[in-house]
């Protein structure tokens, strides 16, 4: 069994502001960091830190070597790393000082993935092997579409929710990693138990973890529901608290935990990372997690 994961990579810029700036406004940043970051790249991190061998897909442009030197760094396979002509993907992060963010995406090079190199890594996979997307890279429909032909188990973050996710098959997808937000977006609902009802109408197939931050995570299955509580910690950064916890999801998963136990551990992953600056940087290893004593449920 091997996991893939075709996503993004980028360079966070992160600024430390008071409050988040407002339509017409112009306000100064206390400070500034850069970090490696991208869903994707956190999640193939993330995943990696949590014990799992991934191999990464995707693009980055001429400006991208230290793209392969985190990779490589955090032990995540970059055989299907490609580099081509122009710019890297960025992000533009405000973090105020209730740790909450704002972000503003570029994609560059996350979005000049072709048909022709989505094959080409697709032909390494095979039936019983895992892949994850979310929607920072171009081609999501196509690359669904074959991974199902292929029969692979489709793990989605639908993040940032657009008019892409709704042109792919939903349907073809294993498991649903969504927050509220996309929830609310994907169901028209607001109200947590009508999401679920509404998502196991629409894909009855389709397992679901929905994360809902200070109250915690739900997850559902065809037969199955259950709800995690969230850890209580000061919280610094939120930047990747989501990608860690779909990294230590699906490594629970991976090694065939029972659900409960995987949402307790990917919920005390998530409150290490946001107690943390950065994105990457911010990812605790399996030890960690694991020999944490101090958080409690």
């Amino acid at each position: 069994m091997k996991v893939l994961n075709i996503g993004s990579l980028n360079y966070d810029y992160v600024y430390s502001v008071q409050h988040i700036v407002q339509g017409g406004e112009t306000i100064s940043s206390d400070d500034l960091a850069v970090y490696c970051g991208g869903k994707g790249l956190n999640q193939s991190i993330a995943l990696a830190k949590a014990g799992v061998s991934v191999f990464h897909a995707g693009m980055v442009g001429e400006d991208g070597i230290l793209f392969f030197e985190v990779c490589k760094a955090n032990g995540v396979d970059i055989t299907f790393l490609k580099e081509i002509e122009g710019k890297s993907g960025h992000t533009i992060i405000q973090v105020d000082e209730n740790a909450q963010n704002s972000i503003i995406l570029y994609g560059g090079a996350n979005q000049a993935l072709t048909k022709e190199y989505i094959d080409s890594v697709l032909d390494h996979f095979a039936e019983g092997d895992f892949l994850l997307l979310q929607n920072e890279v171009n081609e999501l429909s196509y690359i669904i579409e074959k991974a199902y032909e292929n029969k692979l188990t489709i793990i989605l973050n639908p993040s940032p929710y657009n008019e892409k996710i709704e042109h792919c098959d939903l349907s073809k997808i294993s498991y649903f990693m969504i927050n509220e937000i996309e929830g609310g977006q994907i169901t028209g609902e607001t109200e947590f138990d009508r999401m679920l009802e509404a998502l196991k109408i629409k894909f009855p197939t389709v397992k679901v973890v929905l994360t809902l931050g200070a109250d915690g995570v739900l997850y559902q299955d065809q037969s199955n529901r259950y709800k995690q509580d969230a850890i209580r910690v000061k919280a610094i950064d939120t930047t990747a608290a989501g990608d860690t916890f779909t990294g230590y999801f699906i490594a629970g998963i991976l090694e065939e935990m029972q659900i409960p136990e995987i949402l307790k551990m990917a919920t005390k992953a998530a409150a290490i990372a946001v107690s943390r600056k950065g994105a990457t940087d911010s990812i605790p290893v399996r030890e960690e997690v694991e020999n944490n004593k101090s958080l409690t449920f």
